[in-house]
């Protein structure tokens, strides 16, 4: 009978402190809005097995511009920092129309993090910390990445960053 006990109670606690994802989003003040849709030939996310690879996103605001401008020029790091933050929320709303619910998220593997910048521009890591802090801020261990932090003389629609990731999900499929 403790056989059979132990491993029950080990599901049910486990379930009981698992985190909502939104519901700690909504404590922090973070709306999700609607996932944008492609500017060109292409998907918000595509799945194999367990990964799911996201589409790179730039910081779309609510008014539907974008936060444009080379960071270290035009922007400031802060500023490029905030940047890569609106675009971390971006990627959440992309993942919840994809899985349905965040908490299938198992854990963030990959960040590629784009910033438009001059040549001389070498703060790149300082402006993709927007993005890896929230995923870590969110999802805690399991928002730590593996993470790409690199410039470009320029990026669709003059936005500041674009930044892609993959994620690890749960094995289950959304129905």
């Amino acid at each position: 009978m403790k056989s059979i006990l132990f491993p029950l109670f080990l599901v049910l606690s486990s379930s009981l402190f698992a985190q909502n994802i939104e519901k700690l989003l909504e404590e922090k003040g973070i709306l999700l809005p609607e996932d944008a849709r492609p500017i060109a030939n292409y998907v918000s996310a595509v799945r194999t097995g367990n990964l799911l690879f996201l589409a790179g996103k730039g910081p779309l605001k609510t008014d539907g511009s974008y936060i444009t401008g080379k960071v270290g020029k035009d922007l400031s790091i802060q500023e490029g920092y905030e940047a890569a933050r609106l675009t971390a929320i971006r990627q959440l709303a992309a993942l919840k129309a994809s899985l349905g619910n965040l908490d299938k998220v198992k854990r963030i593997v990959k960040v590629l993090g784009m910033v438009n910048c001059e040549e001389d521009f070498t703060e790149h890591p300082k402006v993709i910390n927007g993005f890896s802090d929230l995923m870590v801020e969110i999802f805690g261990e399991k928002g730590k990445h593996a993470r790409s932090a690199v410039g470009m003389c320029s990026l669709p629609n003059n936005m500041a960053v674009e930044i892609e990731m993959i994620v690890e999900i749960n094995s289950e499929r959304k129905k």
